[in-house]
């Protein structure tokens, strides 16, 4: 278990001030995942025993003779794949003034090659993996760590055992080519000398020395800074490399579906060699001191679109090793989801003085945690939006909980942590490294599933009010506390000082009164009559049922036994806001989040939300341009309850003028924030363009806000909904045919129809032909964001869609291997689109981030490297690279519930056969090198929108 990750981590808590300060490459996120533990690990000590928590023993841990440490677990999904990482326990901090930058540099040195793979066997090698791997995706730097990762077929011996290999390499062997730490250096230097060009950024250096109190943590960004880059030097980097690079700090994790013993074995053939330097140096240890009192800081930026405040309290890091440890983290997941429930419900009031709000305690940065609270206000209403964040705080710290709120929040952690055991089996093997990781650099406990499940149901129960008061009264203090304001330079002049900050929050004290929980009643005092299933047929190929119900309904079920706790269903009609006029569409496009944010009947959000706390479900519905329909998921013991609220969003949907209100005035709002953003103003304009100026791919404006209503939105909401028997649903995961029809016939079955037949309309928005180019010059940074998009008429079936995946997928090679050579490109991405409905259309885009004073050349770049494979097409290598990988992912995919409900629910929109899913094999047999060079041809044509974003002209 992720301990503390109960609400937010601090990248979540920086929705404001942007990512968690400048680590350079974020991880992908990992859950909590974990499998099954000895019988003697069932029966956890009480809280009172300072006593080890167990290792998990699905987990085979150990230590080589030279200190590396090694995790494995044998994990069966996805079946043939594994995961690999690398980590090494110094990053940023332990930099000296000279070598700032470095620790990160060397991670990007370590795809310039290395003694078994130099540059170009490293790519080629990486290539096979069916991944994009580079610095920039597959490894990343911060302050304390180091890590590196590969995803890799377990089904080739060699490839699986040359994946050791690189991360043996990457440990100790990089080469540091003098000619590439040259070329590395130089485009190190330039990204670091345009640091701080966002506003995120640069309100991060304005606010980073308070909030880490002049820590080293403060001072060493992974950035790094542009002199001490360009200063580096063979000498330099290796010295670095040779001190912290070491076995005694690092540590190797392998999740996936193969052999331990034999993964064991490679671990030591590869990493046994290593040695540690002789002498070793001491790694250097930071923290961030305390601070008494509050110290305010205010920051405002010329793009930052936001007027915001963010508290910060920190405290002292607290790792869960212990079963007392464990006991006081079920007590701070408590305490975070009863505290952001009642900010969720602050943001859900009439009139709300804070448009988004958001508050728990979780990691931070330095050895530390901290309670930090998050408040985003209307514009000027900065003082309102702070004294309501304060007051609920202070509400909690000085009245505590209700003894409903805690109960709902123990049935829900007890929903969630069933619902982990009960997935045991099926996790994927990418959720358990970070578990993994966190044990090795901090110490932190892996007790596994099993323990921590019985733990939780041994033990919930005895946490009290009276411990979640003091708790509350621990985290929300007002000592070794920062308080940020961050707004727009334009509102410099209406900011409070320093002194009226902490006047606001003294007077958010005054008044108080206890929360009063608003509790309901069950979610139907009655069940409908139900209908009948009329026609029942079964595609033995498949293994699906489709029934047909009484009103018109159909149905189709693929039962799967992938995830015993997971059923997938969506419904869908055709018809969507294309059936509404121009003047009313407004209105309909809001009428699905309205509903969706209004609750059900008589019930208000906030009500439903408390029913709806430990139960794992998801109900949605939603009004696309062709389409409406619903979508969810939930776990088996949930089902009924979530067939319920389909029912009830189909046949009682709840009209509140307060909802309507909040969410116009929300918008509006938003809509101020917008014109600073350089990348809200570039998508409202691409936005523009692709519909070719049409008013319904316009922003939106107050005035058209002003022109909706509610009476129209809820008016078209029941009227797409109004003729159940125009549905058809999917169901797929955790069922048994003949135990699910029952609720269907009753939730389905029971529905209204009308027969309608109602259809989509073909509005014919499009882009427009020809070439179009359009500059955006908003904000200041040094960078611009550059797409070339190409659009045209399209056929759609699965011959040409497998040669559209192709041109996407070898192009996306073609660039990668390209933009190596090529400077001033940072980053550069492909992705290929094609649609049926409304009408057959393609969408090719290219997008990339490059120099702003020299946008022109990466541009001609681009547009040359397509044209080569307009002329010449792909090599026969990455064409059977593409293959490879697809036909791989297709092996994964077809063990995965997602891909079934999407590709099962497409093919009866589309009016394809679903049995060609099994044909796809077949399909990529047609993909060669000329076919890829005439899809090329046919796609990548003249009609080319150019759309780039450069800074506001000087």
């Amino acid at each position: 278990m992720n301990f503390k990750k109960t609400i937010f981590l601090w990248a979540v808590a920086m929705l404001v001030t942007g990512s968690a300060f400048a680590q350079v490459k974020k991880k992908p996120a990992t859950s909590a995942a974990h499998k099954t533990i000895s019988t003697a690990a069932r029966k956890p000590s009480g809280p009172a025993v300072v006593t080890a928590l167990p290792v998990d023993p699905e987990v085979i841990t150990g230590k080589l003779p030279n200190g590396l440490t090694y995790y494995i677990r044998k994990n069966r999904f996805p079946q043939g794949r594994a995961n690999l990482f690398l980590i090494n326990k110094v990053g940023s901090v332990a930099e000296t003034d000279a070598q700032q930058g470095l620790a990160n540099f060397i991670q990007h040195m370590a795809y310039k090659g290395t003694r078994d793979f130099p540059k170009d066997e490293l790519n080629a090698y990486v290539k096979k993996l069916g991944g994009r791997y580079g610095p920039d995706t597959s490894s990343f730097t911060n302050y304390d760590a180091t890590i590196y990762q590969l995803s890799l077929p377990t089904d080739t011996a060699k490839l699986f055992a040359d994946g050791f290999n690189l991360l043996a390499n990457w440990a100790a062997y990089i080469t540091f080519n003098p000619a590439e730490i040259n070329s590395e250096k130089a485009k190190a230097a330039k990204e670091a000398a345009l640091g701080g060009k966002t506003p995120q950024e640069r309100l991060q250096e304005q606010t980073l020395s308070v909030l880490l109190n002049n820590s080293m943590y403060a001072m060493r960004s992974p950035t790094g800074k542009a002199n001490t880059i360009s200063a580096f030097n063979e000498a330099t980097v290796k010295s670095f490399y040779t001190d912290w690079y070491r076995p005694d700090l690092q540590a190797i994790i392998a999740v996936g579906d193969f052999d331990p013993k034999q993964v064991q074995d490679l671990i030591k053939f590869n990493f046994s060699s290593l040695r540690n330097p002789v002498p070793e140096k001491p790694l250097p240890q930071f923290s961030v001191p305390t601070a008494p009192g509050t110290t305010v800081k205010i920051a405002t930026d010329k793009a930052f679109p936001y007027l915001a405040a963010q508290i910060v309290v920190r405290h002292p890091q607290e790792i869960v090793k212990t079963a007392a440890d464990f006991m006081q983290n079920m007590r701070v997941t408590l305490f975070n989801q009863m505290l952001s429930n009642r900010i969720t419900e602050l943001t859900q009031a009439q009139n709300p003085a804070i448009l988004f709000g958001q508050a728990g305690y979780s990691s931070f940065v330095g050895k530390q945690d901290a309670f930090t609270s998050l408040v985003v206000a209307n514009p000027g209403g900065l003082e309102s939006a702070v004294k309501a964040m304060v007051a609920e705080l202070l509400r909690a710290r000085k009245f505590g909980f209700t003894q409903t709120e805690l109960e709902r929040a123990k049935q829900n952690s007890l929903a969630q942590i069933t619902n982990s055991y009960n997935a045991k089996d099926n996790t994927l093997s990418g959720n358990f490294p970070g578990e993994y990781e966190r044990n090795f650099l901090t110490g932190q406990a892996i007790p596994g599933i099993d323990y921590e499940y019985n733990y939780y149901i041994n033990n919930i129960g005895k946490i009290n009010l009276a411990e979640m008061t003091a708790l509350a009264t621990k985290l929300i203090g007002d000592q070794n506390r920062v308080i940020l304001i961050e707004a727009n330079d334009s509102e410099k002049d209406k900011l409070p000082d320093e002194q009226t900050v902490l006047k606001w929050v003294a007077e958010a004290d005054k008044d108080l009164t206890a929360y009063v929980d608003d509790s309901a009643n069950p979610l139907m005092t009655a069940i409908p009559s139900p209908g009948k299933a009329t026609d029942v047929k079964t595609d033995s190929t498949l293994l699906v049922t489709n029934i047909t119900l009484a009103n018109g309904v159909k149905v189709i079920l693929k039962p799967t036994k992938f995830r015993n706790n997971q059923i997938l269903f969506s419904g869908y009609s055709f018809g969507g806001t294309s059936l509404a006029n121009d003047h009313d569409f407004t209105s309909a496009t809001l009428a699905a989040p309205i509903i969706s944010s209004s609750g059900i009947g008589n019930y208000t959000q906030v009500q439903l939300n408390k029913m709806m706390r430990g139960k794992s479900l998801s109900v949605s519905p939603y009004i696309g341009e062709t389409t409406q329909g619903i979508t969810g998921y939930a776990a088996p013991e949930d089902f009924e309850t979530a067939m319920q609220l389909l029912y009830l969003y189909f046949t009682n949907p709840r009209k509140d003028a307060g909802v309507w209100k909040n969410y116009i005035d929300q918008v509006k709002s938003g809509l101020a924030h917008k014109q600073n953003d350089p990348g809200s103003v570039y998508q409202d304009t691409l936005s523009a363009i692709l519909s070719n100026y049409n008013q319904r791919g316009m922003p939106a404006t107050a005035a058209k806000l002003d022109a909706a209503s509610l009476d129209k939105a809820y008016s078209f909401f029941k009227d797409r909904f109004a003729d159940a028997g125009s549905f058809t649903f999917t169901f797929t995961g955790a069922f048994l045919t003949p135990a699910i029809t029952s609720y269907l016939e009753t939730y389905l079955g029971s529905l209204p129809s009308t027969n309608s037949k109602q259809t989509y309309k073909d509005l014919g928005i499009h882009p427009p032909e020809g070439q179009i180019t359009k500059t955006i010059y908003k904000g200041v940074s040094d960078k611009a964001t550059v797409q070339l998009i190409y659009s045209g008429s399209y056929e759609y079936n699965e011959a040409n869609n497998v040669q559209m995946d192709a041109l996407e997928d070898i192009l996306t090679t073609r660039l990668s291997d390209s933009l190596k050579k090529e400077s001033g490109i940072y980053s550069a991405g492909i992705r290929a689109s094609y649609v049926k409905i409304p009408a057959g259309r393609y969408r090719i885009t290219v997008s990339f981030v490059c120099d702003a004073n020299n946008v022109d050349r990466p541009i001609a770049y681009m547009l040359e490297e397509i044209s080569k494979i307009k002329q010449n097409g792909p090599i026969p290598k990455d064409v059977k690279l593409f293959v490879n990988r697809d036909a791989r992912n297709m092996q994964q995919q077809l063990k995965q519930n997602e891909y079934w409900q999407a590709t099962l629910s497409a093919a009866v929109q589309n009016q394809q056969d679903p049995d060609r899913i099994l044909n796809h094999m077949q399909d990529l047999e047609q993909v060669t090198p000329q076919s890829v060079k005439e899809a090329a041809n046919k796609y990548l044509n003249n009609n080319l929108i150019k759309l780039m974003l450069l800074p506001e002209k000087k």
